[in-house]
């Protein structure tokens, strides 16, 4: 099998960090090497690491770069053909490397495959990070196969035939190296949550795929580094949404569905004045700013990026997510699950 280098970016919580690379020593993987970026851990993780798993690499920070700092210094660090981006709040079934390594090697033209995520605290439950494989709504609006806004549907086997998504979850998934050598490694500016989107529209745009392989199953404590109710993740989402577009929409829609986009940030904003959710109203406000002031460097990046891309992958790009708003289907014709958009 091809060499796969795994890439764990670890911020404290060795009990964790622990039981993924415990569950990693029973993976079928001959050729893999574990590389842990510690991104300024106050505990004793590395001393830990260093005791009990000798065989694991160890890139330490001084400081905490985040999930998109900490996994780009491992990919710099990585020999491998593939790169395997894994949250260290991962357990995982005994064979779950080779069916993604298998499903990339059959066609040079896919960038990254994501398994099948389960809930670690319910496993008959599709995990909030991903399901089983990312998707997004024509105004920016990310989902998954198993999982729309806080509706995790059970696992029945529903999404276990293989095929195309928008984006594969961070929390564990597969890219070729080559493929980041043309599209450039995860966007540090987004610190957390949707770089992985970022990356992967990326890749579509430059005529890559990104695919599921549900025979991959992995377990996700999902929330446990970054909970729901956290401002930092109601931020972070807020405003990585707007950078995500901004950056890899086509002109066209740009002008046309970005202002919608913003409008329904608006719309978010008024119903969490309404059930008085104060973190939520200050996230979206502190988000809209951000993005404002930042306007310059996000388009020199999207212009960076568009100079080596052929229009018609980008327009090909919009094309493949789901034509209908989500939010709307979701909240107003109450259609919970990812069959009943009948995607």
């Amino acid at each position: 099998m091809p060499s796969v280098s795994v890439v764990i970016p670890h911020f404290n919580g060795v009990p964790i960090l622990d039981a993924c690379l415990k569950s990693l020593g029973q993976c079928d993987a001959s050729e893999i090497e574990i590389i842990v970026v510690d991104n300024g851990s106050s505990d004793n993780s590395i001393a830990h690491i260093e005791a009990h798993y000798p065989h694991v690499r160890i890139f330490a920070n001084k400081t905490n770069r985040g999930f998109a700092g900490g996994v780009n210094d491992g990919i710099l660090q990585a020999n491998g053909n593939y790169i395997l981006i894994l949250n260290n709040d991962t357990t995982h079934e005994p064979n779950w490397i080779s069916p993604l390594v298998t499903a990339m090697e059959s066609d040079d033209t896919i960038a990254a495959v994501q398994p099948k995520l389960l809930s670690a605290k319910n496993p008959d439950t599709f995990d909030y990070s991903g399901a089983a494989g990312g998707l997004m709504d024509r105004f920016g609006f990310p989902f998954a196969l198993g999982r729309i806004f806080t509706n995790m549907e059970k696992d029945t086997g529903q999404y276990n035939t293989p095929t195309d998504i928008f984006w594969a979850s961070g929390t564990a998934l597969l890219v070729r190296k080559t493929a980041l050598d043309v599209v450039g490694l995860l966007d540090e500016d987004f610190f957390a949550h949707m770089e992985e989107i970022d990356l992967c529209w990326r890749f579509k745009n430059h005529g890559y795929k990104i695919i599921n392989e549900p025979k991959s199953i992995v377990y996700h404590h999902s929330g446990w580094t970054l909970p729901p109710d956290k401002y930092l993740k109601k931020y972070l989402n807020h405003r990585n949404n707007l950078v995500m577009l901004l950056k890899n929409l086509p002109a066209t829609a740009l002008v046309t569905m970005f202002p919608i986009r913003v409008f329904l940030e608006f719309v978010a904003l008024g119903f969490s004045l309404l059930i008085r959710d104060w973190k939520r109203v200050i996230a979206i406000i502190h988000a809209l700013g951000w993005v404002f002031v930042h306007l310059p460097s996000i388009w020199r990046k999207r212009h960076q990026a568009m100079k080596t891309v052929q229009k018609e992958n980008v327009r090909k790009s919009l094309a493949s997510t789901y034509q209908g708003s989500v939010f709307f289907d979701y909240f107003l014709r109450q259609k919970k699950t990812s069959n009943a958009l009948n995607l």
